[in-house]
């Protein structure tokens, strides 16, 4: 069976696991911050902190901004569950509109009627590490009409003075858009290393500050992480210097902070990010993207233009004239021919969690049209050519065999 998306270890990385190990700091220490900082370099970005999953990432920044209940935080109809629960798990409303019928991320067109005196955070989300349109939507959050309409109650929403961004880039680590990096495109950005992502650490995530002045970037930055570690003053490796034991609680703060152990395998990730797995990424799409574009039938996922290039990530390919029925069918007979293959994804109003908010999925046609059409192919750096050409040949013949 070919994986669908395995995580790259080489020696390399259990060699920096296991001096992690033998170092004694298994927990938040050194490397972690090491990490973090090579992180905000490459992101180009002055504070970024690391945690234990994008999730917990996305609602830590929303409790910090004040969302809570009778708040409404506006999200793609497309994208996972991570998206929508962290929203309500703050006790507010997730409002969802619908994805563009091409590149799959948030429709920035239908975004404006979702406004209301509610809303105080917009989540665009990257899907399969394609940029949304930030500046159209950094522009957007900033109309006159739109900020008179902004009810801000908490000090932190009063000083931003208008609906926070909060990019959910999960999948968009690498990314490029108007020559910047992911991690710098909006006010603050969310990215995942959990194992089947470009740059692992087998679970973990990061907080890519970047809000505008009066805002000190290196301040929230002190906050988020002691509010990541209980409240905590002092973190496990400044108590450890001597005579420094004694701590505060400065808030009822969460337990998610990123660990040593995890920090090492993503140090190596990152070393060899840009010149190895992005150059593998690219060549596995360009490969895909020759052999599908000469069928009728396929529709091929965008992933490069003037203004953006993707992380890479997902390669979503659909078939055209296609039910879900059918493009089940097609998922199963492919897996049939060792090929593991994934659909990235099913439109939260399908899902039973969110039948309470009382979405019908009628009301969000390119979510369900895009979904009903899509597979997820393997992309990841140790797939070589030979199985690159068993995917492609499986594919092919599969979706002719059932059209």
């Amino acid at each position: 069976m070919i994986p669908f998306s395995p995580p790259h270890i080489n020696q390399e990385i259990i060699d920096e696991v296991v001096d992690t190990l033998k170092s004694g700091w298994i927990t938040t220490g050194p490397k972690t911050k090491l990490f973090e900082k090579q992180l905000a370099a490459y992101c180009g970005v002055s504070s970024l902190l690391c945690v234990n999953s994008a999730t917990f990432g996305l609602e830590l920044v929303l409790k910090w901004f004040g969302v809570t209940k009778n708040d409404e935080v506006i999200i793609p109809s497309y994208t996972y569950a991570a998206t929508a629960n962290a929203v309500i798990h703050t006790g507010a409303t997730p409002v969802m509109v619908d994805c563009n019928a091409d590149d799959l991320n948030l429709d920035i067109s239908k975004i404006r009627g979702a406004i209301t005196s509610k809303t105080k955070v917009i989540i665009p989300v990257d899907i399969a590490g394609y940029p949304v349109d930030y500046n159209e939507l950094n522009e957007l959050v900033k109309e006159d009409e739109i900020i008179q309409s902004f009810e801000a109650f908490s000090d932190i929403q009063k000083k931003l003075g208008r609906i926070l961004i909060l990019s959910d880039a999960a999948h968009s680590f690498g990314a490029n858009y108007h020559n910047k990096v992911s991690g710098s495109l909006t006010d603050i950005s969310i990215f995942s290393f959990h194992a089947v992502k470009n740059l692992t650490t087998a679970e973990g995530g990061a907080i890519a500050l970047n809000l505008p002045y009066p805002f000190d970037n290196k301040q929230v930055y002190n906050y988020l992480n002691i509010f990541s570690l209980h409240g905590q003053n002092k973190d496990a490796l400044a108590k450890s210097t001597k005579g420094n034991w004694r701590y505060d609680i400065l808030m009822p703060g969460y337990k998610g902070n990123m660990t040593d152990i995890s920090a090492s395998i993503g140090l190596v990730g990152l070393k060899y990010y840009d010149s190895v797995n992005l150059v593998r990424r690219k060549q596995i799409f360009n490969t895909y993207q020759s052999a599908f574009s000469k069928f009728e039938w396929a529709e091929t996922p965008i992933f490069k233009t003037a203004s953006k290039e993707s992380s890479y990530h997902l390669y979503l390919l659909r078939i055209k004239g296609i039910n879900e029925t059918e493009r089940d069918k097609i998922i199963q007979e492919i897996y049939e021919n060792d090929v593991a293959v994934n659909v990235h994804f099913q439109p939260l109003p399908m899902l039973t969690a969110y039948q309470y908010l009382e979405n019908k999925i009628e009301d969000y046609p390119n979510s369900f049209h895009n979904y009903e059409r899509l597979i997820s192919l393997p992309v990841y750096q140790d797939l070589t050519d030979k199985q690159l050409t068993v995917i492609i040949n499986v594919v092919t013949k599969t979706v002719e065999k059932n059209l």
